[in-house]
């Protein structure tokens, strides 16, 4: 536990100690607030009869914030020490492959939702001003910031497994951006789909990343969405611990 604790101070001391954390929270915090700005704008003197929190997820803000983000603090976690020589001096220190894999995931995972922190300074303030128990109340809140969470997860282990598989972290970047691009365009399938096809389009709704965010959004859990989510994540992961181990393959 120890060396975990110490692994995961390491990384997010390279978050913090660095620009790059400071310009992913930064953009993060500019777009999540230019988005409530115009949320806000919107709903002057208007009737609210859905949470504030569905209407932010519709914005297209949010997307772009799970979609960029991730990619741009996870490329650095495997690819750069390859790159800078520190990985086989990490992977030949007295820790597991298992506990390196698990820190760097839990430091991202961690800088991600300190990412996401204003986004319920903003909620509240709404509340503070806006007296509709529909348009803000606790239990949309807390589960739309599950769903970050276990939407942030799978993101994040994807980008652990792009940046195990290359010494380039621009290359760790697209791919991860390119594989939570793809994931994300699974949930509009099946609005394509013949209805015939009943057994694909119950897959693809499963499956779909848009569909789940909604209902997190809504104040709706689903347990089997927290299981996906779980389970991928933890694939993910498997894949990267896979991919560090490979070096003695060589």
């Amino acid at each position: 536990m120890q060396v975990c604790l110490t692994l995961i101070r390491r990384e997010l001391g390279a978050y913090f100690l660095s620009l790059t954390g400071y310009i992913i929270i930064s953009v993060s915090l500019f777009l999540m607030g230019f988005s409530f700005f115009i949320l806000v704008r919107n709903l002057q003197g208007a009737n609210l009869t859905i949470p504030v929190t569905e209407l932010f997820y519709l914005s297209l803000f949010f997307w772009i914030i799970i979609l960029v983000s991730t990619p741009v603090m996870t490329m650095r976690l495997f690819s750069m020490e390859k790159y800078s020589g520190t990985f086989e001096t990490l992977m030949t220190a007295p820790v597991s492959d298992f506990q390196v894999v698990v820190s760097k995931f839990i430091a991202a995972m961690i800088f991600y939702l300190i990412m996401w922190l204003p986004l319920l300074f903003y909620i509240f303030l709404l509340q503070r001003y806006i007296k509709d128990p529909i348009a803000v109340n606790l239990g949309t809140t807390g589960s739309t910031m599950l769903g970050i969470m276990l939407v942030g997860s799978l993101y994040v282990a994807v980008g652990c497994f792009t940046s195990s598989l290359t010494r380039s972290q621009v290359i760790a970047a697209m791919l991860s951006l390119a594989a939570g691009f793809a994931l994300l365009m699974v949930g509009f399938l099946a609005d394509h789909l013949p209805a015939q096809n009943h057994w694909v389009s119950d897959l693809v709704t499963y499956v779909s990343i848009k569909d789940h965010m909604h209902d997190f959004s809504r104040g709706v859990v689903d347990s089997r969405q927290v299981i996906f989510y779980l389970s991928t994540t933890i694939f993910f992961l498997f894949l990267t611990l896979r991919a560090v181990g490979s070096r003695r393959w060589k």
